[in-house]
């Protein structure tokens, strides 16, 4: 039996009807137990709901074989794990975002640079990959507000359609990466379960999404 990690949240909302398409059904009762076992095509396979940043880590840990995850968690999370799919639902932007003004200031922006992020280690990492001395603070919720305030001169976030940004007069300044939901799966499991996780691959591969 497999044991597949779902994250709560957006993710899980667009996961249901692509499951049930895939055969992969009933999840109704999902969001009430936390927990569900259900037939498939590929044998019975364990439902676990999750926050969506303990996703990646209960895969690799092994607590889940595999699961949905958003590309963004999962970089963030730097778990180390197998990507075999590609979802395509989900789709967004990790963006480095700030006032327009910012790109004209130049090399005259003190330094370090102040960058707000709910991705404090993929902000870090992509500012030193750039050379740019940078100090990265966490902020939940409205990262804009690190922006807005003058708290940071950036914010690394993901973005869909870009109005929160213009609502809140910031613009993308750079595109980090292309986000969509990914099934990952625990190395270990892929050996083991070989079968199995083959199977699901093949069935989920029949129902994603192009770009």
């Amino acid at each position: 039996m497999l044991r597949m990690a779902l994250p709560t949240g957006r993710v899980l909302k667009q996961a249901e009807p692509f499951l049930a398409a895939a055969g992969y059904t009933p999840l109704e009762s999902l969001s009430a137990t936390r927990k569900l076992t259900v037939p498939s095509k590929c044998g019975r396979v364990e439902y676990l709901l999750v926050k969506p940043v303990d996703a990646p880590l209960y895969i690799e840990q092994g607590v889940a074989d595999c699961g949905v995850c958003g590309k963004d968690v999962l970089m963030e999370s730097g778990a180390d794990l197998l990507e075999p799919l590609d979802l395509g639902f989900a789709r967004c932007r990790m963006v480095v975002a700030g006032k327009p003004e910012i790109e004209r200031r130049g090399d005259n922006l003190l330094s370090p640079v102040r960058v707000a992020s709910k991705f404090p280690h993929v902000a870090q990492h992509h500012f030193e990959k750039k050379g740019v001395p940078c100090t990265v603070f966490k902020l939940a919720g409205s990262v804009e507000i690190g922006a807005v305030l003058g708290l940071s001169h950036y914010i690394v976030d993901i973005v869909e359609t870009g109005t929160t940004l213009k609502e809140n007069g910031l613009v993308v300044h750079e595109e980090i990466a292309e986000c969509s939901a990914r099934l990952a799966v625990n190395r270990a499991a892929w050996y083991a379960k070989l079968g199995e996780v083959h199977e699901l691959v093949e069935q989920l591969k029949q129902h994603c999404q192009s770009p």
